[in-house]
Order: structure tokens, then C-alpha cells, then sequence
């Protein structure tokens, strides 16, 4: 027999639904078929209401898909709202400190974490504003590694980073670069992390923004997003007074810095050697930290700083029992000896650990 769609005689209930002619026959099965539809549905009706309570319950209705008139579906939980990067990098300052420690000659300020959590294991004028040297290279490395994100790609070096004013007239923090040389972004990085080296890390901020002062600008914006009130940058590389922040701030950046892949797998090298344009091909690195310098067993990072208005300081992160733990000193005597002396006096329960 032919279907709708195929064409052909239409017979008892039509196309558009049921039909009134037909013979009587179809007549008859149709109220047939109508009054046992009328009786499920009533008994459908009387089950719901009278049935199972857990089923006839209006409060499940709801999650068997059914509402009765004027019923309203419950509303879905509010969302709770994602921490900002500021908030991940927030460090608890409000609690009483877990390690105490005397120093002979302690640091201008400092300040002792888990990274993990942010909580304040031991403090010492950690709202102090001072100068920071190099330490400023942590926010550089923070923003190159979230920009540059290609190590292979080859950077141009302009005048601008070359010679002796791109690394702020101190020959000892420069690699040597030269106009016109090409340089990868990854070896440039490894430069800057490891050696501490102000005309790669001018090159790094000019590739990155354009220029040293539209980078040293999304510095700053970075630091005021990230809620760091007492950080303010002039340059890239730090070696200006100017470039100043406290070591609550610094707590703040060393958290989102080892956050960073990147900076996480650069910050633990000893050692390093990067391909670079120079006889031979290639340029050998040596870490500025003292404790990678020394081998102190689970240092994992992370930078220092040096002039002579910042005095030493040193960002130093470790993993050790179970731990990872972060010490910020600024202008002390020994930076390597009083972050051993504080990370020794964690109650961790065994030696540092890789």
C-alpha cells in the first residue's frame, strides 16, 4: 500500500489526521482507539497523583522533566567567580610566623613562604620599599615568556641593544651583542635568566614591546593589575635605583614567575650553553645564584640582584620535604647563608629534596 509521501488512495485516517468519512467500520475503531488514549491518560494522571510519593512528590517533578501549571524550575547554583591573577599570586601575610630565626646581621627585609600556598612562614619588613636591582628580571622574564612564546624564533639586534648602553654601562652583565646579530629568543632568555645579562634582556624587551619604554610601561600596568603597591620599573634590566619594590611584591611575582614553564626550566640550570653568533658557535653560561652555585640539594631557582644601592639580594625557591618553599632577602650580607638558615628551619621533617 502506498504511504502519504508515495501518493496513492488515502483511506481511514488521512493525511492531515483523522478522517470523517471512511466506512463506518474505521469510525468505530477510531472512537475506540480515541477512549483507550482518554483512559491512559487518566490513569497516567492518577498515578502521578495518588501513586509512589517519591514519584507523585511536586519537588521531583522537576527531574522528570514535568511541571504543573505555575510550577517554576529550580534555579541553577551561582557560579563562583575564578580567582584573578592577582589572587593566585596573593601571599597570606595575616597569620603568626612558623619559623623564627635570629640573624647576627640580618637582612634590610625579607621574607619566607610556601610557594604553593602563599602562606608567610617568617617576615622582616616585608611592605619595605627599597631598590631591587636585578630582581626586576623576574616581572621581564614574566612578560617575555607570556609574549615570546616561539625559543627558536631569531631576533634581530639593533643598536639599541647592543654594546655597552644596552647593559646600562656595566661590562660584566652583558653577553656582547652586536648590531646586526641574530639571536634566538630561547638563548637570549637563557642569558637573561642565568647570567643576569642587561643587553639580552634589552633585546628581549624591544622584541617583545617595540621598545625598552613601552615595555618598561606594560611592567607597570602588570604590577598595578596584580595589586603590587609598592613596585614601580624604569627599565627591564633594574639597574636604576628607581626600579623599587618590597618583598611582599616580590613573594607575589616569584609565585606566578616558577607558575611559568618556561621560567620554571630555565630558572634551575647551573649551567647552560646557548647557540650564539660568535666564533665557534655557541656561548657557555654559569648561574648567578648561589645555591644553584653550591649545589644545594632541591634548588629549583630563582634570581638575584646586585648594585651598590640595592646591596645582594636574592629570590631563591627549593623543594624539600614535601614542600616548596621561597625565600626573598634584599640588601643582605650573605643572601645564600640566610636562606639555607631559613629553609633549614622549616619543620619539614628531613634534609632539602630534589
Amino acid at each position: 500500500m502506498n504511504s502519504p509521501l508515495q501518493g496513492g488512495r488515502k483511506r481511514g485516517i488521512g493525511w492531515d489526521g483523522p478522517s470523517l468519512g471512511g466506512p463506518r467500520g474505521t469510525r468505530g475503531r477510531l472512537r475506540r482507539r480515541l477512549a483507550v488514549a482518554a483512559g491512559l491518560v487518566a490513569g497516567v494522571a492518577g498515578w502521578l497523583a495518588f501513586g509512589d510519593g517519591d514519584i507523585g512528590d511536586s519537588s521531583r517533578l522537576g527531574t522528570l522533566g514535568i511541571l504543573t501549571p505555575g510550577a517554576e524550575r529550580e534555579p541553577a547554583p551561582p557560579q563562583r567567580p575564578q580567582p584573578t591573577r592577582a589572587e593566585e599570586a596573593a601571599l597570606s601575610l595575616g597569620g603568626r610566623d612558623e619559623v623564627r630565626v635570629e640573624f647576627e646581621d640580618p637582612p634590610a627585609a625579607g621574607l619566607l613562604f610556601d610557594l604553593d600556598t602563599g602562606d608567610v612562614l617568617w617576615r622582616r619588613g616585608a611592605h619595605a620599599e627599597r631598590p631591587v636591582a636585578s630582581l626586576t628580571k623576574i616581572m621581564t622574564a614574566l612578560l617575555v615568556a607570556e609574549d615570546l612564546r616561539r625559543p627558536r624564533r631569531q631576533v634581530e639586534i639593533g643598536g639599541d641593544a647592543a654594546g655597552l648602553d644596552a647593559s646600562g654601562g656595566v661590562l660584566g652583565s652583558a653577553v656582547g651583542l652586536e648590531a646586526g646579530m641574530r639571536v634566538s629568543v630561547g638563548a637570549l632568555f637563557h642569558t637573561m635568566l642565568i647570567s643576569s645579562a642587561n643587553d639580552a634582556t634589552t633585546a628581549l624587551a624591544i622584541e617583545s614591546a617595540g621598545s625598552v619604554e613601552r615595555f618598561v610601561e606594560s611592567m607597570n600596568r602588570r604590577a598595578r593589575r596584580l595589586e603590587l603597591d609598592c613596585t614601580h620599573f624604569v627599565s627591564a634590566h633594574g639597574l636604576e635605583p628607581e626600579n623599587r619594590s618590597c618583598a611582599a611584591d616580590l613573594g607575589a611575582l616569584t609565585r606566578l614567575a616558577m607558575a611559568e614553564p618556561l621560567i620554571e626550566r630555565v630558572a634551575r640550570k647551573p649551567r647552560a650553553v646557548v647557540e650564539f653568533p660568535i666564533e665557534g658557535g655557541k656561548r657557555y653560561l654559569a648561574t648567578t645564584n648561589p645555591l644553584l652555585q653550591e649545589g644545594y640539594e632541591g634548588t629549583i631557582g630563582l634570581k638575584t640582584g646586585f648594585t651598590e644601592e640595592a646591596g645582594s639580594s636574592l629570590a631563591a625557591v627549593v623543594r624539600r620535604g614535601g614542600r616548596t618553599l621561597a625565600a626573598v632577602l634584599l640588601d643582605s650580607e650573605d643572601p645564600s647563608g640566610q636562606a639555607e638558615k631559613l629553609f633549614e628551619a622549616v619543620p619539614s621533617g628531613g634534609r632539602p629534596g630534589r
